[in-house]
């Protein structure tokens, strides 16, 4: 018995507000689909983030859809649950998931938590955010009981595990039961596997670069996902990497040589089926740094999808801080500072952001906001009565005969309902 395991396929994200990018994790989706169809698995789970949004737009919908439907073709059912961005953390939300189970999807929820696949045992549950690892914390140890009754078993997740996660993790190691076989996570966008108990821990990463910190990842492990067998002892995992549509170029140039270092670009990116994106290093800047954008602009604009250029001065000016007492480091100076507030959680965000910042980490950063208030300042909607329980049996009735524009607008529909 095998299977696929993928996770944080962020269908509708609109990468730098560019419709390109939306079209490459399209794009990337479509040939995941395809390798797993060839890999001749038994069934997939994708462990959540499976979406960018907890309301995608009708084409997200739409493309997942197809991808559901050629699996579905081929007699390979998938598993799935919902992660943080496709989930709407208020009460009485329902994740997008739900819209394709009558299509096939099985959608692991806190009301249908375990499945059999065979004589697999599988369970798990959505993504939970810190606030609520109390209630995680019982669930899972409920989970481990009941898998406590199979040989084989796996456990989906959609979690930060403090060993995995350096910010904002919502489980420590000591969490996690020990008991299951394979334990299938999503949330990290970076490929990461690990013995755990008697079996394996896997992240299978994200299946396009999501942020530009994940590309020295992508060139050691590429992006993908996992194809594990369970016939042995142990899973055996096998990496099944996907060429993303699409280069990211880093370079680091010095002012005083700019020109051949514009082309040596030119010459790496010429050639290039699409335009890539370029994140360029400018080091030792004496110059009013918009005229040396627009060199550069004008230079590699037309061969390029984006240009992210980040000036360096030739002397950039380092800020210490001092007391007469004794030297302070800038973590222990905010935390001083917001003592007065007296919420250890403002005291830990801000500290977060400060280490985010100094590393240039901008898109973790904005991440690390978001997510802080969405678990502690969430959306609710009065007029919202739509119940979990209520909708998971509804019938949803979407053939594989059906037209692509009647699917559609059957898709619509259900999002205009949801919202």
């Amino acid at each position: 018995m095998k299977f696929a395991h993928l996770a944080d396929t962020h269908l509708g994200y609109r990468q730098f507000g560019l419709i390109e990018r939306e079209k490459d994790f399209y794009e990337v989706f479509g040939k995941v689909i395809d390798k797993i169809i060839e890999e001749k698995v038994d069934f997939v789970i994708h462990s959540g983030d499976l979406f960018e949004t907890a309301k995608p737009s009708p084409l997200a919908l739409l493309e997942f859809q197809k991808g559901l439907l050629k699996l579905k073709g081929a007699g390979i059912p998938m598993y799935a649950i919902a992660g943080n961005h496709d989930s709407a953390i208020r009460k009485g939300s329902i994740p997008p998931q739900v819209i394709f189970k009558k299509m096939g999807l099985k959608v692991i929820s806190p009301i249908n938590t375990n499945y059999m696949q065979g004589d697999i045992f599988i369970a798990g549950l959505p993504y939970f955010p810190a606030s609520k690892s109390k209630v995680l914390k019982s669930k899972l140890a409920e989970l481990s009981k009941k898998a406590a009754d199979y040989e084989k078993s796996i456990l989906v997740l959609h979690q930060g595990i403090d060993n995995y996660f350096d910010y904002q993790y919502e489980l420590e190691t000591g969490d996690i039961p020990d008991n299951f076989t394979y334990y299938a996570l999503g949330h990290i966008h970076k490929y990461t596997v690990s013995d755990f108990g008697n079996g394996k821990l896997v992240y299978p990463g994200s299946t396009e670069v999501w942020k530009t910190d994940e590309l020295d990842d992508c060139r050691e492990n590429g992006k993908g996902f996992v194809v594990v067998d369970l016939d042995g002892q142990k899973p055996v995992i096998k990496r099944v990497k996907v060429d993303i549509p699409r280069e990211f170029i880093k370079r680091s140039l010095d002012y005083n040589n700019l020109e051949s270092g514009i082309l040596g670009i030119k010459e790496t990116i010429k050639d290039f089926e699409k335009e890539p994106i370029l994140i360029l290093d400018i080091n030792n800047v004496d110059s009013d740094t918009s005229v040396i954008y627009d060199i550069i602009n004008r230079e590699l604009g037309d061969l390029s999808l984006m240009i992210r250029p980040k000036f360096h001065p030739i002397d950039e000016e380092i800020i210490t801080i001092e007391r007469e007492d004794s030297p302070i480091g800038p973590e222990q100076l905010i935390n001083e500072k917001l003592e007065e507030y007296g919420n250890d959680d403002v005291k830990k965000l801000a500290v977060d952001i400060y280490s985010l910042l100094s590393k240039d980490k901008t898109e973790d950063c904005e991440e690390l906001i978001d997510q802080y208030f969405i678990e502690h300042y969430p959306a609710v909607d009065e007029n919202e009565d739509i119940k979990l329980d209520e909708i998971e049996d509804e019938e949803v009735e979407i053939s594989e005969e059906t037209s692509e524009e009647e699917k559609k607008d059957v898709q619509v529909t259900f999002k205009g309902a949801l919202e």
